[in-house]
């Protein structure tokens, strides 16, 4: 027996719809193997993301608390942000977030995973670190836009936490679903 195993979609025409720093789109008419068609196919360009599972010397993990528009929200994450063109690693993009927003840097540092937020519409990927043993080194520097809080919580609150759909961000959730099932 053989199986069709799926191909890549012909792009027969593409234009940009808006190029912005948070708002890059492009329309797309496509053609499937099967010869099928979709004339309109909205992609979503972004760059990549950085999630840090930080993890104190006393077993902690680090959050932060900010609000979120577009749920109208105030929420608890990781620390997170966007890996910037003059980040030379997405590491170095992670090591740059967790010390801006939280001022805790040092410690033990591995990728822990890589998601794509969304592979039907999204060219980006999100690069999640676990950084164990992290402590505070300077004083947080969040950027304008940023106003949030630092929280320090056990796996325990975090497992209750994450039980309560309490981390909104499914990136953020994931990762941190593994690292509890990972340390348990």
């Amino acid at each position: 027996m053989t199986e069709n195993r799926p191909q890549k979609w012909q792009v027969l025409s593409s234009e940009y719809l808006s190029r912005k720093p948070w708002f890059t789109v492009r329309r797309e008419s496509l053609e499937l193997p099967n010869g099928n068609r979709i004339p309109d196919y909205y992609v979503l360009e972004y760059p990549d993301w950085v999630n840090v599972i930080a993890v104190t010397k006393a077993g902690k993990l680090l959050f932060v608390r900010q609000y979120r528009h577009g749920l109208g929200e105030v929420g608890v994450e990781l620390c997170a942000g966007v890996r910037e063109k003059s980040d030379p690693s997405p590491e170095a993009a992670a090591r740059r977030e967790l010390l801006e927003e939280t001022g805790y840097g040092g410690g033990e540092w591995r990728q822990f995973m890589v998601l794509s937020p969304n592979p039907a519409t999204h060219t980006n990927l999100t690069y999640t670190f676990l950084a164990q043993g992290v402590e505070p080194v300077a004083a947080p520097n969040p950027e304008a836009t940023e106003d949030l809080s630092c929280e320090l919580l056990t796996p325990g609150e975090v497992k209750e936490l994450l039980r309560r759909d309490g981390v909104r961000q499914a990136l953020m959730a994931a990762a941190l679903w593994k690292y509890l099932a990972i340390n348990n």
